[in-house]
């Protein structure tokens, strides 16, 4: 279901409103502004695989909710088919993008809740669910306001600031990760530019990025993926920030298709390469990025956009919508608690007290 939305000067990524978790439609953006409505596990997952909601915190966020939407709609049965069915919801939301590490957490940090309160009627399971899925979407607002304002202090006033995708507001509960390093710098009295390379083949930073950052009067350059080199040595780009879908437990970095490749041309030029990314984007389970699976989207997503058509019919596509930045590029992790300089396995276990 769509809401025609009215935008504010809060950008309300997810909202819980009259028993449903709204979402602005991002596929659709700048053209239009609109919620879709979701009332179940099977929406939720449906939003977060068709790219209604993107971007790793908001993906964990939409998930906690996508949980307490069906134990809601399924409070009415059995003990024994709430369980049940509460696997079956489990499973597909699970199942909806495989890359972002930040659903699988929201799902287990749900998980960990059932688990607390076992033997306790359906309703107040769901209930409990629902009032964890709140805290999980301001928690994940409050984290991003202090990644940001670690970040903001690694930008001199007056820096050019490349980024990658889109890991602002739009790709979280609000405030946003390397946006919101930007948000902050701004916010401390930093004159900052932003320079949005376009983000082949889904275009979050020309449709997504750009739109932030006008919303916000915050000075926007868009250039096409192939330019950002040429930008770097030309002397016009003074710091690169991107946030990221998941951190190998060694610091290497899954970001958006394309990521590779500035980080790349950032060592080459000397120019900072800067990753904000909250603790629950970091899977210490996972060795290194050689292990971190890469999600493969439509072919359709590269030989055209809505009902625009460029590529002759019957090329072949690879469409990976990921890649993996080797933590010997990363100049350093933003966290909420603290940036991490040089990144290594000590030193982003040092970042968990446990």
């Amino acid at each position: 279901m769509r809401i025609r939305g009215r935008l504010t000067v809060r950008i309300e990524t997810l909202r819980w409103a009259n028993g449903k978790l709204e979402m602005i439609d991002q596929r659709i953006l700048p053209a239009a502004f609109e919620y879709v409505a979701c009332d179940s596990a099977w929406s939720v997952a449906e939003g977060i695989r068709g790219m209604v909601v993107r971007g790793a915190p908001a993906i964990g966020v939409a998930a906690a909710y996508g949980v307490a939407l069906e134990a809601l709609r399924l409070q009415g049965m059995s003990k024994a088919d709430f369980r049940k069915g509460m696997e079956v919801g489990f499973g597909v939301l699970a199942q909806s993008r495989p890359t972002a590490v930040n659903l699988f957490w929201g799902l287990e940090r749900m998980r960990r809740v059932w688990v607390s309160m076992d033997g306790q009627d359906n309703s107040a399971v769901a209930q409990r669910w629902l009032a964890e899925a709140h805290e999980i979407l301001a928690e994940d607002i409050r984290i991003n306001r202090a990644l940001g304002a670690h970040g903001a202090h690694l930008l001199p006033d007056g820096a050019r600031v490349l980024t990658h995708c889109n890991a602002g507001a739009l790709a979280t509960a609000g405030w946003g990760t390397a946006l919101g390093v930007l948000r902050s710098a701004v916010e401390a009295g930093k004159r900052i530019s932003v320079i949005a390379d376009e983000t082949r083949p889904f275009l979050q930073g020309a449709r997504l990025t750009a739109w932030e950052m006008v919303q916000e009067n915050i000075p926007v350059t868009l250039i096409t993926d192939n330019m950002s080199g040429f930008m770097m040595s030309r002397g016009e780009v003074d710091a690169v920030v991107v946030g990221t879908d998941r951190v190998a437990s060694n610091g290497d970095v899954a970001n958006k298709i394309g990521t590779y490749m500035v980080a790349v041309l950032a060592k080459r030029h000397g120019i900072p390469f800067y990753v904000a990314c909250p603790l629950s984007t970091i899977d210490r389970t996972t060795d290194s990025g050689a292990d971190i699976p890469i999600e493969e989207r439509s072919a359709d997503e590269v030989t055209g956009f809505r009902e625009h058509q460029w590529a002759t019919q019957g090329v072949t596509v690879r469409n990976p919508a990921f890649d993996v930045t080797p933590v010997e590029l990363v100049t350093a992790l933003i966290t909420e608690r603290g940036v991490v300089h040089q990144p290594n396995r000590e030193r982003i276990v040092d970042l968990f007290p446990d």
